[in-house]
Protein backbone atom coordinates (compact mmCIF):
# COMPACT_ATOMS: atom_id res chain seq x y z
CA UNK A 1 0.00 0.00 0.00
CA UNK A 2 2.09 2.92 -1.10
CA UNK A 3 2.42 6.41 1.00
CA UNK A 4 0.44 9.72 -0.73
CA UNK A 5 0.58 11.58 2.44
CA UNK A 6 -0.05 15.78 2.75
CA UNK A 7 3.64 16.12 3.47
CA UNK A 8 5.84 18.98 1.24
CA UNK A 9 9.13 19.60 1.63
CA UNK A 10 10.21 22.58 -0.16
CA UNK A 11 13.39 21.17 -1.85
CA UNK A 12 11.22 18.58 -3.48
CA UNK A 13 8.68 21.65 -4.44
CA UNK A 14 11.64 23.26 -6.06
CA UNK A 15 12.84 20.24 -7.76
CA UNK A 16 9.46 20.49 -9.39
CA UNK A 17 9.91 24.07 -10.29
CA UNK A 18 13.43 23.80 -11.98
CA UNK A 19 11.85 21.72 -14.86
CA UNK A 20 9.33 24.39 -15.70
CA UNK A 21 11.85 27.57 -15.50
CA UNK A 22 14.37 25.78 -17.80
CA UNK A 23 11.20 24.77 -20.14
CA UNK A 24 10.55 28.97 -19.68
CA UNK A 25 13.70 29.93 -20.85
CA UNK A 26 14.50 27.96 -23.47
CA UNK A 27 10.94 29.37 -24.93
CA UNK A 28 12.12 32.82 -24.50
CA UNK A 29 15.54 32.51 -26.32
CA UNK A 30 13.82 30.52 -29.23
CA UNK A 31 11.25 33.39 -29.20
CA UNK A 32 13.93 36.01 -28.54
CA UNK A 33 15.97 34.02 -31.89
CA UNK A 34 13.20 34.22 -34.09
CA UNK A 35 11.58 37.75 -33.43
CA UNK A 36 15.69 39.25 -33.69
CA UNK A 37 16.38 36.69 -36.57
CA UNK A 38 13.13 38.59 -38.31
CA UNK A 39 14.43 41.89 -37.60
CA UNK A 40 17.92 41.46 -38.79
CA UNK A 41 16.79 40.32 -42.25
CA UNK A 42 14.42 43.49 -42.19
CA UNK A 43 17.23 45.55 -41.50
CA UNK A 44 19.88 43.55 -44.14
CA UNK A 45 17.49 44.41 -46.63
CA UNK A 46 16.24 48.24 -45.51
CA UNK A 47 20.11 48.80 -45.79
CA UNK A 48 20.76 47.29 -48.76
CA UNK A 49 17.81 48.96 -50.82
CA UNK A 50 18.64 52.05 -49.91
CA UNK A 51 22.85 51.76 -50.55
CA UNK A 52 21.96 50.72 -53.89
CA UNK A 53 20.46 53.82 -55.28
CA UNK A 54 22.55 56.40 -56.41
CA UNK A 55 22.99 59.40 -58.43
CA UNK A 56 24.13 59.84 -62.12
CA UNK A 57 24.41 62.32 -64.75
CA UNK A 58 22.09 62.40 -67.66
CA UNK A 59 23.64 61.31 -70.98
CA UNK A 60 23.43 63.33 -74.31
CA UNK A 61 23.74 66.16 -72.02
CA UNK A 62 27.25 68.55 -73.02
CA UNK A 63 28.86 69.63 -70.31
CA UNK A 64 29.28 73.82 -71.13
CA UNK A 65 32.64 75.25 -71.58
CA UNK A 66 34.78 76.04 -68.15
CA UNK A 67 32.05 74.13 -65.93
CA UNK A 68 34.28 71.07 -65.34
CA UNK A 69 35.62 71.80 -62.46
CA UNK A 70 32.23 73.26 -60.76
CA UNK A 71 30.92 70.03 -61.89
CA UNK A 72 33.37 67.91 -60.24
CA UNK A 73 32.96 69.95 -57.27
CA UNK A 74 29.52 68.78 -56.84
CA UNK A 75 30.11 65.43 -57.66
CA UNK A 76 32.63 65.30 -54.65
CA UNK A 77 30.11 66.75 -52.27
CA UNK A 78 27.87 64.11 -53.75
CA UNK A 79 30.01 61.22 -52.71
CA UNK A 80 30.53 62.76 -49.20
CA UNK A 81 27.03 62.74 -48.95
CA UNK A 82 26.68 59.82 -49.88
CA UNK A 83 29.16 58.33 -47.65
CA UNK A 84 27.91 60.31 -44.81
CA UNK A 85 24.36 59.07 -45.50
CA UNK A 86 25.93 55.27 -45.35
CA UNK A 87 27.01 55.75 -42.21
CA UNK A 88 24.63 57.12 -40.34
CA UNK A 89 21.97 54.55 -41.68
CA UNK A 90 24.50 52.23 -40.21
CA UNK A 91 24.61 53.59 -37.10
CA UNK A 92 21.06 53.64 -36.99
CA UNK A 93 20.40 49.76 -37.79
CA UNK A 94 22.99 49.27 -35.07
CA UNK A 95 20.81 50.81 -32.83
CA UNK A 96 17.88 49.45 -33.90
CA UNK A 97 19.11 45.81 -33.79
CA UNK A 98 20.31 46.56 -29.99
CA UNK A 99 16.63 48.04 -29.39
CA UNK A 100 14.98 45.22 -31.38
CA UNK A 101 17.28 42.80 -29.51
CA UNK A 102 15.88 43.92 -25.91
CA UNK A 103 12.23 43.77 -27.46
CA UNK A 104 12.84 40.24 -28.42
CA UNK A 105 14.10 39.00 -25.06
CA UNK A 106 10.93 41.01 -23.96
CA UNK A 107 8.47 39.29 -26.18
CA UNK A 108 9.81 36.12 -25.95
CA UNK A 109 9.47 36.08 -21.88
CA UNK A 110 6.26 37.18 -21.88
CA UNK A 111 4.91 34.69 -24.86
CA UNK A 112 6.55 31.86 -23.09
CA UNK A 113 5.01 32.98 -20.29
CA UNK A 114 1.45 32.90 -22.29
CA UNK A 115 2.33 29.27 -23.56
CA UNK A 116 3.35 27.68 -20.72
CA UNK A 117 0.36 29.68 -17.86
CA UNK A 118 -2.03 26.40 -18.42
CA UNK A 119 0.59 23.93 -17.43
CA UNK A 120 1.72 25.81 -14.67
CA UNK A 121 -1.48 26.16 -13.46
CA UNK A 122 -2.51 22.27 -14.21
CA UNK A 123 0.81 21.59 -12.13
CA UNK A 124 0.04 23.72 -9.48
CA UNK A 125 -3.36 22.53 -8.74
CA UNK A 126 -2.47 18.92 -9.59
CA UNK A 127 0.27 19.42 -6.48
CA UNK A 128 -2.49 20.69 -3.95
CA UNK A 129 -4.50 17.22 -4.64
CA UNK A 130 -3.46 14.65 -2.02
CA UNK A 131 -4.92 11.33 -0.16
CA UNK A 132 -7.00 13.29 1.95
CA UNK A 133 -9.15 15.62 -1.08
CA UNK A 134 -8.76 13.25 -3.93
CA UNK A 135 -12.48 14.58 -4.93
CA UNK A 136 -11.23 17.33 -6.18
CA UNK A 137 -10.52 17.71 -9.98
CA UNK A 138 -8.67 20.03 -12.37
CA UNK A 139 -11.86 20.91 -14.71
CA UNK A 140 -9.37 22.87 -17.11
CA UNK A 141 -11.51 25.43 -18.91
CA UNK A 142 -10.47 26.50 -22.50
CA UNK A 143 -10.89 25.27 -26.46
CA UNK A 144 -10.68 21.60 -27.07
CA UNK A 145 -6.76 21.14 -27.44
CA UNK A 146 -4.14 19.82 -26.12
CA UNK A 147 -3.54 21.27 -23.00
CA UNK A 148 -7.48 20.60 -22.05
CA UNK A 149 -6.82 16.53 -23.33
CA UNK A 150 -3.37 16.55 -20.31
CA UNK A 151 -5.85 18.26 -17.73
CA UNK A 152 -8.64 16.00 -18.50
CA UNK A 153 -6.53 12.76 -18.40
CA UNK A 154 -5.36 13.70 -15.15
CA UNK A 155 -8.75 14.09 -14.38
CA UNK A 156 -9.03 10.70 -14.68
CA UNK A 157 -5.99 8.96 -13.35
CA UNK A 158 -7.22 11.23 -10.34
CA UNK A 159 -10.74 9.51 -10.61
CA UNK A 160 -9.18 6.02 -10.59
CA UNK A 161 -6.72 6.52 -7.77
CA UNK A 162 -10.19 7.74 -5.81
CA UNK A 163 -11.69 4.69 -6.33
CA UNK A 164 -8.69 2.59 -5.18
CA UNK A 165 -7.98 4.28 -2.07
CA UNK A 166 -11.68 4.30 -1.08
CA UNK A 167 -11.80 0.72 -1.93
CA UNK A 168 -8.62 0.27 0.29
CA UNK A 169 -10.10 2.49 3.24
CA UNK A 170 -13.35 -0.20 2.95
CA UNK A 171 -11.21 -3.28 3.27
CA UNK A 172 -9.13 -1.69 6.06
CA UNK A 173 -12.41 -0.80 8.21
CA UNK A 174 -14.09 -4.02 7.13
CA UNK A 175 -11.18 -6.38 8.28
CA UNK A 176 -10.64 -5.93 11.94
CA UNK A 177 -13.90 -7.34 12.42
CA UNK A 178 -13.70 -9.72 9.81
CA UNK A 179 -10.48 -11.22 11.37
CA UNK A 180 -11.21 -10.93 14.77
CA UNK A 181 -14.30 -12.59 15.03
CA UNK A 182 -13.24 -15.82 14.21
CA UNK A 183 -10.13 -15.50 16.73
CA UNK A 184 -13.00 -14.71 19.23
CA UNK A 185 -14.90 -17.69 17.79
CA UNK A 186 -11.14 -19.94 18.35
CA UNK A 187 -10.89 -18.40 21.82
CA UNK A 188 -14.08 -19.51 23.16
CA UNK A 189 -14.34 -22.67 22.03
CA UNK A 190 -11.00 -23.66 23.43
CA UNK A 191 -12.60 -22.30 26.47
CA UNK A 192 -15.19 -24.58 26.28
CA UNK A 193 -13.23 -27.23 26.00
CA UNK A 194 -11.36 -26.51 29.31
CA UNK A 195 -14.32 -25.92 31.27
CA UNK A 196 -15.19 -29.30 30.91
CA UNK A 197 -15.36 -31.77 33.66
CA UNK A 198 -11.57 -33.11 34.39
CA UNK A 199 -9.75 -32.21 31.38
CA UNK A 200 -6.76 -33.92 30.37
CA UNK A 201 -3.23 -32.77 30.86
CA UNK A 202 -3.12 -32.67 27.29
CA UNK A 203 -6.14 -30.78 26.46
CA UNK A 204 -5.30 -28.12 28.86
CA UNK A 205 -1.61 -27.87 27.79
CA UNK A 206 -2.70 -27.66 24.20
CA UNK A 207 -5.35 -24.87 24.72
CA UNK A 208 -2.52 -22.40 26.50
CA UNK A 209 -0.10 -23.09 23.13
CA UNK A 210 -2.82 -22.13 21.12
CA UNK A 211 -3.79 -19.25 23.03
CA UNK A 212 -0.78 -18.14 22.97
CA UNK A 213 -0.43 -18.47 19.19
CA UNK A 214 -3.75 -16.41 19.05
CA UNK A 215 -2.45 -13.56 20.98
CA UNK A 216 0.75 -13.73 18.64
CA UNK A 217 -1.86 -13.51 15.83
CA UNK A 218 -4.02 -10.64 17.55
CA UNK A 219 -1.44 -8.90 18.04
CA UNK A 220 0.21 -9.49 14.21
CA UNK A 221 -3.58 -8.12 12.98
CA UNK A 222 -3.36 -5.03 15.19
CA UNK A 223 0.10 -4.24 13.72
CA UNK A 224 -0.82 -4.79 10.15
CA UNK A 225 -4.11 -2.71 10.57
CA UNK A 226 -2.07 0.19 12.18
CA UNK A 227 0.60 -0.06 9.23
CA UNK A 228 -2.22 0.20 7.03
CA UNK A 229 -4.14 2.90 8.64
CA UNK A 230 -0.30 4.97 8.79
CA UNK A 231 0.70 4.50 5.02
CA UNK A 232 -2.98 5.73 4.33
CA UNK A 233 -1.95 9.32 6.08
CA UNK A 234 -5.70 9.17 7.58
CA UNK A 235 -4.72 11.48 10.15
CA UNK A 236 -8.75 12.98 11.43
CA UNK A 237 -7.26 13.55 14.95
CA UNK A 238 -5.25 16.16 14.32
CA UNK A 239 -3.66 17.17 18.17
CA UNK A 240 -0.93 18.97 19.95
CA UNK A 241 1.11 16.37 21.73
CA UNK A 242 4.50 15.77 23.29
CA UNK A 243 7.19 13.33 22.39
CA UNK A 244 8.79 13.02 25.77
CA UNK A 245 5.53 12.46 27.57
CA UNK A 246 4.83 9.51 25.51
CA UNK A 247 7.96 8.65 25.99
CA UNK A 248 8.06 8.79 29.57
CA UNK A 249 4.42 6.80 29.89
CA UNK A 250 5.90 4.08 27.13
CA UNK A 251 8.55 3.73 29.87
CA UNK A 252 6.88 3.43 33.08
CA UNK A 253 3.83 1.19 30.81
CA UNK A 254 7.18 -1.43 31.04
CA UNK A 255 9.05 -0.77 34.19
CA UNK A 256 8.85 -4.25 35.12
CA UNK A 257 10.00 -5.25 32.09
CA UNK A 258 12.99 -3.36 32.51
CA UNK A 259 13.13 -4.26 35.51
CA UNK A 260 13.28 -7.97 34.86
CA UNK A 261 16.69 -8.01 32.37
CA UNK A 262 18.10 -5.21 34.95
CA UNK A 263 18.23 -2.97 32.19
CA UNK A 264 20.04 0.46 33.27
CA UNK A 265 17.63 3.35 31.94
CA UNK A 266 18.92 6.68 31.10
CA UNK A 267 16.43 9.60 30.69
CA UNK A 268 17.28 13.16 29.18
CA UNK A 269 13.99 15.07 28.65
CA UNK A 270 15.42 18.38 28.51
CA UNK A 271 12.00 19.59 26.26
CA UNK A 272 8.66 18.41 25.55
CA UNK A 273 9.26 17.83 21.81
CA UNK A 274 5.81 18.59 21.02
CA UNK A 275 4.39 17.77 17.88
CA UNK A 276 1.34 17.97 16.15
CA UNK A 277 -0.45 14.77 14.75
CA UNK A 278 -2.81 11.66 15.58
CA UNK A 279 -2.00 11.07 19.30
CA UNK A 280 -3.00 7.30 18.92
CA UNK A 281 -0.43 7.09 16.01
CA UNK A 282 2.07 8.95 17.76
CA UNK A 283 1.45 6.87 21.00
CA UNK A 284 1.88 3.92 18.67
CA UNK A 285 5.47 4.56 17.12
CA UNK A 286 6.85 5.92 20.68
CA UNK A 287 5.57 2.77 22.03
CA UNK A 288 7.30 0.49 19.42
CA UNK A 289 10.48 2.21 19.88
CA UNK A 290 10.66 1.68 23.23
CA UNK A 291 9.45 -1.93 22.48
CA UNK A 292 12.16 -2.49 20.43
CA UNK A 293 14.76 -0.75 22.57
CA UNK A 294 13.65 -3.35 25.95
CA UNK A 295 12.77 -6.44 23.96
CA UNK A 296 15.77 -6.31 21.51
CA UNK A 297 18.32 -5.71 24.43
CA UNK A 298 20.66 -8.13 26.58
CA UNK A 299 20.17 -8.64 30.27
CA UNK A 300 21.98 -6.02 31.94
CA UNK A 301 22.07 -3.80 29.29
CA UNK A 302 20.99 -0.46 29.26
CA UNK A 303 18.58 2.21 27.26
CA UNK A 304 19.16 6.12 26.89
CA UNK A 305 16.24 8.16 25.76
CA UNK A 306 16.30 11.95 25.08
CA UNK A 307 14.23 14.33 23.89
CA UNK A 308 14.47 18.49 23.76
CA UNK A 309 12.58 21.44 22.63
CA UNK A 310 12.39 20.12 18.97
CA UNK A 311 10.41 17.85 18.10
CA UNK A 312 12.84 14.74 17.79
CA UNK A 313 13.26 11.61 20.11
CA UNK A 314 16.38 9.38 20.10
CA UNK A 315 16.56 6.15 21.59
CA UNK A 316 20.16 4.14 21.89
CA UNK A 317 20.60 0.91 23.15
CA UNK A 318 23.98 -0.88 24.27
CA UNK A 319 25.32 -4.61 22.58
CA UNK A 320 27.51 -6.09 19.98
CA UNK A 321 28.65 -4.21 17.01
CA UNK A 322 25.53 -4.63 14.03
CA UNK A 323 25.84 -4.95 10.48
CA UNK A 324 24.80 -1.11 8.73
CA UNK A 325 23.41 -3.15 5.85
CA UNK A 326 20.87 -4.90 8.25
CA UNK A 327 20.09 -2.03 10.48
CA UNK A 328 19.13 -0.31 7.07
CA UNK A 329 16.30 -2.80 6.57
CA UNK A 330 14.89 -2.83 10.02
CA UNK A 331 12.38 -0.36 8.84
CA UNK A 332 10.81 -3.31 6.42
CA UNK A 333 7.93 -5.13 7.39
CA UNK A 334 8.81 -8.76 9.00
CA UNK A 335 12.88 -7.73 9.02
CA UNK A 336 14.91 -8.32 11.98
CA UNK A 337 18.56 -9.02 13.34
CA UNK A 338 20.17 -12.27 13.77
CA UNK A 339 18.93 -13.96 17.11
CA UNK A 340 22.21 -12.97 18.58
CA UNK A 341 21.30 -9.57 18.67
CA UNK A 342 18.24 -10.04 20.43
CA UNK A 343 17.79 -12.95 22.27
CA UNK A 344 14.99 -13.30 21.77
CA UNK A 345 12.08 -14.20 19.32
CA UNK A 346 9.35 -12.20 20.53
CA UNK A 347 7.58 -9.81 18.30
CA UNK A 348 5.85 -9.63 14.67
CA UNK A 349 8.78 -7.86 12.73
CA UNK A 350 6.22 -5.05 12.12
CA UNK A 351 7.13 -2.65 14.98
CA UNK A 352 9.79 -0.49 13.59
CA UNK A 353 8.01 -0.83 10.14
CA UNK A 354 5.12 0.69 11.75
CA UNK A 355 7.18 3.58 13.28
CA UNK A 356 8.36 4.27 9.78
CA UNK A 357 4.79 4.52 8.73
CA UNK A 358 3.67 6.79 11.10
CA UNK A 359 6.56 9.08 10.66
CA UNK A 360 6.30 9.36 7.19
CA UNK A 361 2.28 9.96 7.63
CA UNK A 362 3.24 13.19 9.69
CA UNK A 363 5.88 14.33 7.58
CA UNK A 364 8.82 12.66 9.55
CA UNK A 365 11.32 10.14 9.20
CA UNK A 366 12.94 7.58 11.28
CA UNK A 367 16.68 6.94 10.86
CA UNK A 368 18.55 4.07 12.13
CA UNK A 369 22.21 4.13 12.90
CA UNK A 370 24.18 1.26 13.91
CA UNK A 371 26.34 2.41 16.79
CA UNK A 372 30.26 1.97 16.01
CA UNK A 373 30.46 1.14 19.41
CA UNK A 374 28.02 -1.40 19.60
CA UNK A 375 24.07 -0.91 19.79
CA UNK A 376 21.29 0.56 17.98
CA UNK A 377 20.60 4.52 17.92
CA UNK A 378 16.59 4.89 16.74
CA UNK A 379 15.96 8.86 15.57
CA UNK A 380 12.47 10.08 15.42
CA UNK A 381 12.36 13.40 13.39
CA UNK A 382 8.60 14.97 12.96
CA UNK A 383 8.06 18.35 11.10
Amino acid sequence: MPLLGPARHPGRMDEHRRPALRARVRFTALYAALFLGSGVVLLTLTFLLAGGRSTQAVPGQPDPSGSREVIAGLREQLAGAEEARARQLLAASAIALVVMAVVSVVMGKAVAGRVLRPLRTITAATRRITADNLHERLAAPGPDDEVKHLADTIDGLLERLETSFAAQRRFIANTSHELRTPLATMRASLDVAVAKPEPSAQTVALADRMRTELDRVDELLEGLLVLARAQHGVLADLAEVSLADLAAAALTARADAIAAKGLVLDTAFTGAARAVGSPALLARMVENVVDNAVVHNGNGGWIRVAAGDEPRLVVETGGPVLDPDHVARLAQPFQRLAADRTGSDTGTGLGLSIVAAVAGAHGGRLDLVARPEGGLRVVLSLP
